[in-house]
């Protein structure tokens, strides 16, 4: 039965707005979801009467929660959340539920709040994005609200510097799209438009690595690309542009590397190995 306890509906009511919080300084539901729940646990064994902010008071334990659990990764990096994508791949654009949930922030500046530091991330998220004042960010962090301050605005400086070659990195994905619809409609001009003369293709798969060269051998083996692109998901591979396959479940099936140069695309890596797959997994430098 669920509890219908006062202290329970008061907490029901910020659930979600905990979620969005721990979220946005995680990146992972499945750590997000964590730390809600443990923050509820400390909340039923509190005395309802010493707290009078419940909101304050309960993003106040979040947030020193998911600093634990960033200070956590940084300490064990092999370890990633369980729904976070394999190594160095980061989205860039989400399913619907990923957008509601982060609302005004996409993952595509989660992807950049991932090379902050702990308590950078930390600072920027509850003050930037939820108006927690700095006094309270400094009590989480254990530091003076001038260093909370000093924190969230080095963290501002590097979220702006980050969008500066987002120019650049909007044109390759549009070469990258370009040969992905080329080779779903079996475009084999259009695939030579985007494909480098000396183009190498490198398929690591389950049986084996194989390794393609030329723009037409390429554009020749091009449709198995624009197959398991077909209901991809855009990425970012150590600064690369990518297309992630994913299952019905979510499970990454196959990944799409490519490298752009002036244009053409000069490079494409296809995964579909589940051992190097599982494997990739690291986060963006």
């Amino acid at each position: 039965m669920a509890d219908t306890s006062p202290i329970a509906e008061a907490f029901e009511s910020q659930r979600e707005r905990l979620r969005a919080v721990a979220y946005r300084v995680l990146g992972s539901h499945a750590d997000a979801e964590d730390v809600v729940q443990e923050a509820w646990l400390r909340l039923s064994r509190q005395d309802p009467g010493a707290v009078d902010n419940l909101g304050g008071w309960l993003t106040t334990v979040v947030g020193r929660l998911s600093l634990d659990v960033l200070r956590a990764r940084q300490a064990r990096p092999e370890a990633p959340g369980d729904d976070r994508l394999p190594e160095r791949v980061v989205p860039l654009d989400g399913p619907e539920d990923d957008v509601a949930l982060a609302d005004s922030v996409g993952l595509a500046l989660l992807v950049v709040l991932d090379a902050l530091g702990p308590g950078e991330r930390l600072a920027f998220v509850l003050h930037d994005l939820f108006g927690v004042p700095f006094e309270e960010i400094g009590k989480i962090l254990g530091k003076s609200t001038a260093a909370a301050k000093m924190l969230a605005s080095r963290a501002r400086r590097k979220v702006r510097a980050s969008e500066q070659p987002a120019a650049a990195g909007r044109e390759q994905r549009d070469v990258v799209r370009a040969f992905l619809a080329a080779a779903r409609d079996g475009d084999f001009a259009g695939l030579l438009r985007v494909l480098d003369p000396e183009v190498r293709l490198t398929a690591e798969t389950p049986d084996g690595v194989v390794v393609v060269l030329g723009a037409t051998k390429v554009a020749g083996g091009a449709r198995l690309s624009g197959g398991l692109a077909a209901a991809g998901r855009d990425v970012l591979v150590a600064g690369r542009p990518g297309v992630v396959s994913l299952d019905e479940d979510g499970t990454v099936v196959a990944l799409l590397v490519f490298t752009v140069v002036e244009g053409r695309i000069t490079e494409l890596t296809v995964v579909t190995d589940p051992a190097k797959l599982t494997g990739r997994a690291d986060r963006p430098e």
